[in-house]
């Protein structure tokens, strides 16, 4: 009986659909990086022996802000609010509150649309329409860039890079690292666990679906406070850099 051999063509097919599929889901995975990117500086935490750590909220403001800045001020610490440039626009009172209450704004793009496989005049007009408002607001510091799900290739770390930005990150996010999300004794439990000096802690809290998250800000502020940690801004963290 005659041996079944696949033909040489069909192999190489194969072979090349195999490594195809292999580099645009390496390439798919390299987005979202936490601590990687082609070009320019990224910062996901900071080197540092300090026991500092950076809470970070993104998108809003939203009509939920009152209730932030509440837990905040109780707590005493300060934080950075990466807003998105649509939102802004649409509260710019609740921009100008996070500022007068001594917080950080940072850029986290005008529409939230994922920043891969873009032009450079998109990306322009993402970050500096947001900056504009964000000086609007009162901001007068450094404006430090959040790519909106994390998500950049490029394009986006090229033009921050052109311009002496960072892209910031996190190395803390307890909404999707396999935590309960629903359960704001959860989330506490979990910064705390992950949480090492130079961190940079990330929470969105600024709608209704996240109200668990906006619970746990209380109890993980006052955990890391009895763990000896100080709450610092980016631009402060970054300071610390050694």
């Amino acid at each position: 009986m005659r041996k079944f051999r696949p033909r040489r063509w069909l192999v190489w097919t194969l072979v090349i659909i195999l490594v195809v599929s292999g580099s645009l889901w390496g390439t798919w995975e390299l987005t979202s990086a936490r601590s990687f990117q082609f070009y320019g500086g990224l910062t996901d935490r900071v080197d540092t022996t300090e026991k500092v750590v950076a809470l970070t909220f993104d998108d809003g403001p939203t009509e939920r802000t009152p209730e932030v800045l509440a837990a905040l001020a109780a707590a005493k610490v300060r934080a950075t609010f990466f807003v998105t440039g649509r939102e802004l626009a649409a509260h710019p009172g609740q921009g100008e509150a996070i500022v007068r209450a001594g917080h950080e704004l940072g850029n986290h793009s005008y529409s939230h649309e994922r920043m891969v496989l873009v032009g450079e005049d998109f990306v322009r007009s993402e970050v500096e329409r947001t900056d504009a408002l964000i000086r609007a607001a009162g901001h007068t510091g450094p404006i430090h860039f959040r790519p909106p799900n994390g998500k950049k290739l490029i394009t986006l770390p090229r033009y921050l890079a052109a311009r002496q930005r960072q892209t910031i990150m996190w190395d803390v996010e307890p909404e999707s690292d396999g935590t309960d999300a629903a359960d704001p004794a959860a989330i506490s439990r979990s910064v705390l666990d992950k949480t090492r000096p130079g961190s940079i802690v990330l929470l969105h809290v600024m709608y209704p679906v996240r109200q668990p998250s906006l619970a746990a800000v209380p109890g993980l502020i006052s955990g890391l406070i009895e763990r000896g940690y100080r709450f610092v801004t980016v631009s402060e963290l970054l300071a610390l850099r050694r």
